[in-house]
C-alpha cells in the first residue's frame, strides 16, 4: 500500500495506476453481463448458492485441498483428514460471509477474527485473534516473508482505518487490497489464505459490485493457477507501482472468471428449463 503515497485517500490513488482502470471496467462489464442474463431475474439464489459452493472449492484448491467439485457437493463429512477440513473451513467461511457484511464497514478486524474462529473450529489459545510474537504460521503454500506480530498489528490497525473511512476507491483496488495485505501479513496462526479470500468476496459483495455473490473470485483465482497466485502475489508485497497494479489486475482476471463460471451455469439452467 505504500505506493500510493501519503494521500487522503491511499486506495483511489491505487486506483489511478497504469492499467487499473481498465480492469475495473473490464470487471464491471463481465459483472453486468451476469446480472443481465435473464436467469438472473427468475433464478438468483439457484446461482448464488452454486456460486458459493464453487468458491469454496476454489479457495480450498489454493490451499491445498483440490479437490473435484462433485466431490465438494457429494460429501457431508469433513473431518477426515486435512484436506477434508480444509474444504469444510472454506464451505462454513462462504456460508458466514453473508452474516458479517454489515459488520465490516464498522469493525473490519472484528470481521476477520470471526472468519479466523470459523475457519478454525477451535477453541484454541491462538484462534481468532492476531499472532503473538514468536508464534508460529501454518500456511505451508505461502512462502513470503512473514512480518513481525508487531508490524502485522500495526499494518492491520491501518487497513481497518482505510476501510472504516470508506473512500472513492472501485470495489475491485480495495477487495484485492485486503485480499493482497492479509495473505502478505498472514496475521493468524492459520487459515490465512482462506481468510484473505473470504474478505475479498465480502468486499466485492458489501461495496454493491456483486451484490447477489454470484461472480465468485475464488473460482477464478484457482483457475488461475496456484503460481500466477504467488507470482502475482509477490508484486503486491514488493509495494512497486507495476506489482501492485499487476495484483489488482490478477484479483480483476478472477473476479472476471468466477462471472463468467456464473454465466455458465445461468445457460445451463435456462437450456434445462427450455
Amino acid at each position: 500500500m505504500s505506493t500510493a503515497g501519503a494521500t487522503a485517500d491511499p486506495l483511489a490513488a491505487l486506483g489511478a495506476l497504469p492499467g487499473v482502470a481498465d480492469s475495473v471496467e473490464s470487471v464491471r462489464k463481465a459483472v453486468d453481463r451476469v446480472y443481465g442474463h435473464r436467469v438472473m431475474r427468475r433464478r438468483s439464489n439457484a446461482i448464488t448458492s452454486e456460486a458459493a459452493l464453487r468458491g469454496a472449492r476454489g479457495s480450498a484448491a489454493l490451499s491445498g485441498a483440490d479437490w473435484a467439485l462433485e466431490e465438494v457437493r457429494r460429501r457431508t463429512d469433513f473431518s477426515g483428514d486435512d484436506e477434508a477440513r480444509t474444504v469444510g473451513a472454506a464451505l462454513r467461511l462462504t456460508a458466514e460471509a453473508g452474516q458479517l457484511l454489515s459488520i465490516w464497514r464498522q469493525s473490519p478486524l472484528r470481521v476477520l477474527a470471526r472468519l479466523h474462529l470459523v475457519a478454525a473450529a477451535d477453541k484454541a489459545d491462538q484462534v481468532g485473534r492476531p499472532r503473538k510474537e514468536g508464534e508460529q504460521v501454518d500456511e505451508p503454500l505461502v512462502g513470503l516473508p512473514l512480518p513481525s506480530a508487531a508490524e502485522t498489528h500495526g499494518r492491520l490497525d491501518g487497513l481497518a482505518g482505510l476501510i472504516i473511512a470508506g473512500g472513492s476507491a472501485p470495489a475491485l483496488v480495495t477487495a484485492a487490497v485486503v485480499h493482497g495485505e492479509l495473505l502478505a501479513l498472514r496475521p493468524f496462526t492459520s487459515h490465512n489464505g482462506l481468510v484473505a479470500r473470504t474478505a475479498e468476496r465480502i468486499v466485492l459483495v458489501g461495496s454493491g459490485l456483486d451484490p447477489k455473490s454470484v461472480c465468485a473470485a475464488e473460482v477464478g483465482h484457482a483457475e488461475l493457477g496456484h503460481d500466477a497466485y504467488l507470482e502475482a502475489l509477490g508484486g503486491y508485497v514488493s509495494g512497486t507501482p507495476e506489482g501492485v497494479a499487476a495484483w489488482i489486475a490478477h484479483c480483476g482476471r478472477a473476479v472476471e472468471l468466477g462471472a463468467r463460471e456464473s454465466m455458465a451455469v445461468c445457460e445451463a439452467l435456462q437450456r434445462g428449463a427450455a
